[in-house]
């Protein structure tokens, strides 16, 4: 038995309604609907000030379609691309739905703080921003996925959120970088806190693999799931937050072309490196994605369509080199353990992303200052890999119950399994084993 106790019956419980009932009193006390005629006193990553209650009405409903959108990426897109896992398909859905859940509120409140004083009135606007928080505690649960318990990834999401908009705020409104579709900020940011995360949890003990660490055929399907999905609906997520008119148009073309562009390079990149030119789903579900990730910073800007797909063409090439030579490196090398290649989907790619942004800023496709903008990255950087580190020392005292390293990668520690699922798996070890005695 392990040091630490892995019941979930009573901490687990406690903490997330305590947690919630924090949350509730909270918003009683600082937020309130948006009901127009005011000033949200920032622009929170290049969006633009409400002046009526028809000019606010007006925006809320232009923006509905595309939170809806992210929304979709949130909920089914990350949790669905998690699902490669033969034996976590539970946990990759069902965490995937409780750390967005309250991801989304404390996104609220944590940016609200941030950006303008006084009360915070939610509004579609805020509401896709909090979504775009959550979206970097899913990247980080990426990273460490199927070796924490609830209780840690709760922890996880409380405190990458807070660190999430202290360097929001930072970029968006002291440095005046530009990032509409957040590479920087969500993808770079998301990436290198959670690798931070796992290196403070490393287990030697998984140093040479897992029998569940890997996929089934079923499980494969499922995540081509969350891709599908996320592919579809990412030229929303990049243009949600850009200014209304050409360049929230120029956010969807720049990132509709960067992705078809990163799908043929990263399926041609899968065959030549694989055994005798067959493609790797592992590549093509997640290395097919990296051209959203990597146009971000620069998807509003007037980079040019052969711009936006020669970006996208260079992430997935940079993205499937990652998955199939360097994540083993820096498993063996540096102790980290990155469960769903993170860093190859929205570490290089994001930072790729902040150095385009960097490029097209200097040779004037929007303004601003370069040098601001490499600060913006660097800040990015730098907040992530500091807040990752202290949150994965929290995270790994041992109250917070997680997994023995013989059940990692298995839902039955947390989850209530369906009966016939280990019937079925029982009945086929007996059968291998009737099978082995037979031929013997």
């Amino acid at each position: 038995m392990p040091a630490y106790s892995t019941n979930m019956r009573f901490k687990f419980p406690i903490f997330a309604i305590i947690l919630e009932i924090i949350t509730i009193v909270l918003f009683a006390f600082f937020v309130e609907y948006d009901k127009g005629g005011h000033s949200h006193g920032s622009k929170e990553h290049g969006g633009h000030d409400r002046q009526s209650n028809d000019t606010e009405g007006d925006t809320n409903i232009r923006l509905y379609p595309m939170f809806q959108d992210v929304h979709v990426m949130i909920f089914i897109g990350f949790g669905f691309l998690m699902t490669f896992l033969k034996k976590y398909g539970f946990s990759s859905v069902g965490l995937n739905m409780l750390l967005a859940a309250f991801g989304l509120q404390w996104g609220l409140l944590m940016q609200g703080f941030w950006h303008g004083g006084g009360k915070i009135h939610v509004s579609v606007y805020r509401m896709i921003n909090a979504d775009f928080s959550t979206a970097t505690v899913l990247i980080s649960f990426g990273a460490v996925l199927g070796k924490t318990s609830p209780l840690q990834l709760l922890i996880l999401t409380l405190l990458e959120i807070t660190t999430f908009a202290v360097n929001e705020h930072i970029v968006a409104d002291l440095l005046k970088a530009s990032d509409a579709g957040a590479s920087m900020t969500i993808h770079a940011f998301g990436a290198y806190f959670g690798l931070a995360v796992a290196r403070m949890l490393y287990r030697p003990g998984l140093k040479n693999g897992h029998e569940n660490d890997g996929s089934v055929y079923h499980s494969d399907m499922f995540a081509m799931i969350g891709t599908v999905f996320l592919w579809m609906f990412w030229p929303s997520f990049n243009s949600a937050i850009a200014e209304p008119g050409v360049p929230q148009l120029t956010a969807v073309v720049n990132t509709y072309l960067s992705l078809a562009a990163c799908t043929l390079s990263a399926f041609a990149v899968s065959s030549l490196v694989e055994h005798r030119g067959k493609l790797d789903m592992v590549h093509i579900q997640n290395a097919t994605l990296a051209g959203g990730v990597a146009v971000g910073t620069c998807a509003d800007m007037a980079i040019g369509p052969f711009g936006a797909m020669l970006i996208g063409f260079l992430a997935g090439i940079i993205s499937t080199l990652g998955f199939k030579f360097l994540s083993p490196i820096l498993a063996a090398n540096l102790g980290i353990q990155d469960t769903c290649g993170v860093h190859n989907l929205h570490g290089m790619p994001g930072i790729l992303g902040g150095l385009a942004g960097i490029v097209a800023v200097q040779f004037g496709k929007k303004d601003g200052s370069a040098g601001m903008q490499a600060a913006a990255l660097g800040s990015s950087l730098g907040f992530a890999l500091v807040g990752g580190t202290i949150t994965g020392l929290i995270m790994k005292l041992p109250i917070w119950g997680q997994p023995p390293d013989q059940n990692c990668f298995d839902d039955s520690i947390y989850w209530e399994v369906p009966e016939e699922e280990e019937e079925n798996n029982e009945s086929l070890t007996h059968g291998e084993h009737s099978k082995n005695k037979a031929e013997a």
